[in-house]
């Protein structure tokens, strides 16, 4: 059972996300916000592409929040996919999973599509920032090794840029935020917008 915001720690956005990485971002521009996880099915529609996935998923998020009506401020929403082609790399579940994943990713490209959205009072609003990153050729000791430090778990693509992670990482083109998982441009616009300021004193950094 959620509690309601109101009287709580004065916040001017409802993250709806438990990621650390978000909430990190969220202090470093200095959002006032409190944080609530939603819980939705992400499963992808048959015939979605990744882009209308991940657009649908970080505005799911956000509504899913609002609809608890635990606070009058706006709820911000985000959603990151790790994706190849039509290929589209999750969570790892496993170990073998996991080695396959940062396998195909050695010395390729691909793309980080991080799509944040923003509701309140019924209006709703969906940014994406779209990043490709390229990964320099991984030794097969390294993957394994990586995957001990017990980093790529709960991580999209099975790793973490602003972690152990950024040793894999050759050349990165976009939003590094964005990789991170809450990409600071759309998300200073959408905020905007609502009317949410930035540099508030207090926010624990």
């Amino acid at each position: 059972m959620f509690k309601n915001l109101q009287n709580e720690t004065p916040h001017d956005v409802v993250l709806a996300s438990s990621s650390p990485r978000r909430r990190e971002i969220l202090q470093q521009i200095g959002v006032r916000y409190c944080s609530v996880s939603p819980d939705i099915d992400e499963s992808r529609y048959s015939e979605e592409s990744s882009l209308e996935l991940v657009r649908r998923l970080a505005l799911k998020k956000a509504i899913a929040v609002a609809e608890l009506n635990i606070s009058d401020k706006p709820i911000l929403g985000a959603d990151t996919l790790v994706m190849i082609g039509n290929q589209i790399f999750g969570k790892p579940n496993n170990k073998a999973e996991f080695i396959q994943m940062l396998k195909t990713l050695s010395g390729r490209t691909h793309l980080v599509l991080s799509a944040v959205a923003l509701t309140h009072s019924g209006v709703s609003k969906v940014l994406v920032s779209q990043t490709e990153v390229t990964f320099r050729s991984l030794l097969n000791k390294e993957i394994v090794a990586y995957w001990d430090t017990h980093e790529p778990n709960g991580k999209a693509g099975g790793y973490a840029i602003q972690g152990f992670g950024a040793v894999f990482v050759d050349n990165l083109k976009g939003s590094y935020s964005g990789v991170v998982g809450l990409p600071i441009i759309q998300t200073c616009h959408l905020l905007a917008q609502f009317g949410v300021p930035l540099w508030q004193s207090g926010v624990a950094q």
